[in-house]
């Protein structure tokens, strides 16, 4: 996957490394842990690991490139001139980035959808954020555009640019060193931010460990990207993991991804419902959709091509309120 025009440098591992030391004032360094029962996928020799991230500060990993970017924004500026932040998300980079505003001392200005689950919406509020709401992805883009404008806030890209990828590379780098000689990782796809970050660091600590993508099959922009050779500008999605749906993919993100990520594949929304209640089973983890894609591709399209090797799954995250999770992983539900 390596053909597009401009190469694409990653973070150094020191830098990543830097970058983590930083992190390390404001977030957690969330554990790799087995999985804890057998499992049939991959037949019994495999070794499945599994990266926590859902038990970061605010819930996903989208806190770590948040706090890398607007801190590195306000090193610029003198404190009077920085007029706070804006962004625009489904939720978890809005709940991110009112948690980094918070904790570095400025204003948040968050653009969401208006069935922005509620529990996200509450926790962008507990993070002293100002909230304004869109039907559309076309009116959450018009609208930071218009804060942007107004208001001269900094935009924080949910998935793009080098801070953000400097971030999520820091996932990379504490598994690489929670677990050598891995065979494989998996990791989820919304913008290409999170899978950018990681196999940017994954390949420059274990060269030899392949990184598969995986999407929701209603939301395989990467993907198409990728067939076409360069970033869609438009996806259409139709998926339960809403987490996943970017509107949209660019340039780093997306060079970082067909320069070292090994293959990108999909899965169905029964396949991601199957795949939270299995991490509701073997694990005891009430997961939103977004965070079950790995363990879906492990279990589905997957599932022969592993045998025997050292895997490692993304937890990406989990922000959902009870009554939608219950409403996902009954196995009545219909997808949508």
């Amino acid at each position: 996957m390596n053909n597009i025009a401009v190469p694409v440098q990653p973070p150094s591992v020191a830098k990543i490394e830097q970058v983590a030391e930083q992190l390390g004032r404001f977030l957690i360094r969330t554990p790799t842990v087995p999985w804890p029962v057998p499992t049939t996928a991959g037949g019994p020799d495999m070794q499945l690991f599994v990266k926590l991230e859902l038990l970061q500060k605010t819930g996903t990993f989208k806190a770590r490139g948040a706090i890398n970017v607007i801190s590195q924004a306000m090193a610029t500026q003198s404190s009077g001139e920085f007029k706070g932040v804006t962004a625009f998300s489904a939720g978890n980079h809005a709940i991110a980035t009112a948690f980094a505003a918070n904790r570095l001392g400025t204003s948040a200005k968050v653009v969401m959808p208006k069935n922005a689950y509620a529990i996200r919406r509450q926790l962008c509020k507990a993070y002293g954020a100002e909230l304004v709401f869109g039907d559309t992805i076309g009116d959450l883009l018009d609208t930071v555009k218009q804060i942007q404008d107004v208001e001269g806030r900094f935009l924080v890209h949910p998935f793009e640019g080098v801070h953000t990828i400097e971030g999520t590379a820091t996932v990379g780098l504490e598994l690489c060193a929670d677990v050598p000689a891995l065979d494989a990782v998996i990791v989820p796809v919304g913008g290409g931010g999170l899978i950018a970050g990681v196999a940017a660091a994954v390949k420059q600590m274990q060269p030899e460990c392949r990184v598969i993508g995986v999407e929701p099959e209603g939301a395989n922009g990467m993907q198409q990207s990728l067939a076409q050779g360069s970033p869609l500008a438009k996806v259409q999605i139709n998926t339960v993991a809403d987490s996943l749906g970017a509107p949209m993919h660019a340039p780093l993100s997306y060079g970082l991804v067909e320069r070292y990520v090994d293959e990108v594949i999909t899965v169905s929304d029964s396949q991601i419902r199957e795949g939270m209640r299995r991490m509701l089973t073997d694990m005891k983890l009430a997961v939103e959709p977004a965070c079950a894609a790995s363990i879906a591709a492990l279990f589905g399209p997957l599932a022969t091509s592993l045998g025997g090797q050292r895997v490692a799954l993304i937890a990406c995250g989990s922000n959902i309120d009870p009554s939608t999770y219950c409403r996902l992983i009954d196995s009545s539900g219909a997808d949508v």
